[in-house]
């Protein structure tokens, strides 16, 4: 069953898309691919022009982590267009077209824009994928058993006057975008390290004819032609990908300002890099089965400075109505607390920084800190203990953002709706390595692993 579920206070130019799809139980697997993972590089192009422009987009930032032979496509930054988001190259069809996709752990459902029509000389090259352009492209039928699993009443009926009814598909967005189009089958083509190519047959996507909004249309989308879901739900490339390849993935995410950029990778399956289990620490992957897309995590305490703050544990968690809880999520770029615990850390954070505040106030920061001509500003440090008894403790780099010459301000902001979710987004999560472990549902984190600049 389809819950409709969103988190009200991601980011606006991105809003998380909410599936109205089932999840399907016997989504394809690749049968083709000779290795034991994916491989796909994330490319820069240039760091963002202005850091502040960062704050209105959403953004993934993928490291290295193999370097074994193993398929892969690539993945394009967005930076040098403003929208700090990060895109997935895939080649979709036959002959195969390319096509650049957000990248989202946010999300479930990997979603094209795409075109029927058959002399397509007025489109863009890349613009959409031209369905009638390739001979594997494979709509659903809406009388098959897997399109008959989508949520009623929030599926489109079929037509039963029609034989050839395909199965449709709609996504809602939280400001009102949507897009839809037919849930269908092609085949993608992977490349491998050495050059070689692979192909999978079977893979399962969205073919949308409407999309509509500033989601999916407006400048963070910009140079996109779809979203590429990586969420915890079957029908996520993750899933569909990982499961021939242990069920798992892992990224790191790099810092968008430096200069030459690194390249990045996205890891589907294997062992996570050279890195040592014994350096890897891990906490338990929570389920909410209201949300069945998100990556949840359990937060037991929260210290600045090494000084435990009196924040109950109960701020952090699910409730039995399937509310709250807290969020790992690399498509939103601020990280995001329940009220209670953003007042509890704000408070923390304004006794100990002792920098003097920028002469003009920065709208929609509560604390921001003047450092021109500091090189190496004192800030407070901040910490999450984890369910397993880890430790998360990013440096402050990670929540204090640059967002103006020799100006920084505290990226935090409070949950707007009592019943939202935390999220920790992807500043919070630069430089560490995560390892998205399904089935023993968990998460590994460490500093270790990702590729230096």
């Amino acid at each position: 069953m389809v819950l409709l579920y969103h988190l009200s206070h991601r980011l606006s130019l991105l809003p998380l898309i909410l599936p109205l799809l089932l999840l399907f139980p016997d989504l394809s697997t690749p049968q083709s691919i000779p290795t034991d993972s994916l491989k796909l590089p994330l490319l820069h192009r240039n760091p963002l022009q202005s850091p502040s422009q960062a704050l209105s987009s959403d953004s993934q930032r993928l490291s290295a982590l193999h370097r074994r032979q193993t398929p892969r496509f690539p993945i394009v930054s967005g930076a040098s267009s403003g929208s700090g988001q990060y895109f997935v190259d895939l080649r979709l069809g036959t002959p195969p077209q390319r096509l650049l996709l957000v990248a989202d752990t946010g999300s479930d459902l990997v979603w094209v824009t795409c075109s029927a029509c058959r002399n397509c000389t007025n489109h863009s090259p890349n613009s959409a994928f031209l369905a009638r352009h390739s001979s594997s492209f494979s709509p659903h039928h809406c009388f098959d058993s897997a399109c008959q699993l989508v949520s009623h009443p929030k599926r489109v009926p079929c037509n039963h006057s029609r034989l050839h009814s395909p199965c449709r598909f709609e996504y809602s967005y939280v400001d009102g975008s949507f897009t839809t189009g037919f849930f269908s089958a092609e085949t993608t083509t992977l490349n491998t390290s050495s050059g070689k190519e692979v192909r999978q047959t079977g893979f399962n996507f969205g073919c949308a004819f409407r999309v509509s909004g500033p989601s999916v249309s407006g400048p963070s989308f910009n140079g996109a032609q779809g979203v590429m879901g990586l969420g915890n739900g079957p029908i996520s490339l993750s899933s569909q990908l990982g499961r021939r390849f242990g069920n798992k993935f892992s990224y790191c995410l790099m810092d968008y300002t430096l200069s030459p950029p690194p390249t990045s990778f996205l890891i589907i399956g294997g062992d996570q890099n050279d890195v040592g289990k014994s350096i890897i620490k891990f906490t338990p992957l929570q389920i909410n089965p209201l949300s069945p897309t998100f990556y949840y995590i359990g937060i037991q305490s929260v210290s600045v400075s090494g000084v435990k703050l009196p924040i109950s544990p109960s701020v952090w968690a699910v409730d039995d109505s399937g509310n709250g809880g807290t969020v790992m999520d690399s498509g939103t770029t601020l990280t995001f607390l329940a009220d209670p615990a953003y007042r509890t850390i704000l408070a923390a954070f304004q006794r100990r920084v002792k920098l003097p505040k920028p002469a003009e106030p920065t709208r929609g920061f509560d604390l921001c800190v003047n450092v021109s001509g500091v090189s190496r500003p004192s800030l407070p440090r901040l910490s999450f203990k984890l369910a397993g008894d880890s430790v998360f403790a990013p440096p402050p780099r990670n929540y204090f953002l640059a967002i103006a010459d020799g100006v920084k301000c505290l990226a935090l902001r409070p949950v707007s709706s009592p019943s939202g979710s935390s999220v920790i987004g992807n500043l919070m999560q630069q430089g560490f390595l995560f390892e998205f472990d399904k089935d023993r549902s968990r998460l590994g984190f460490s500093r270790h692993g990702c590729a230096l600049p």
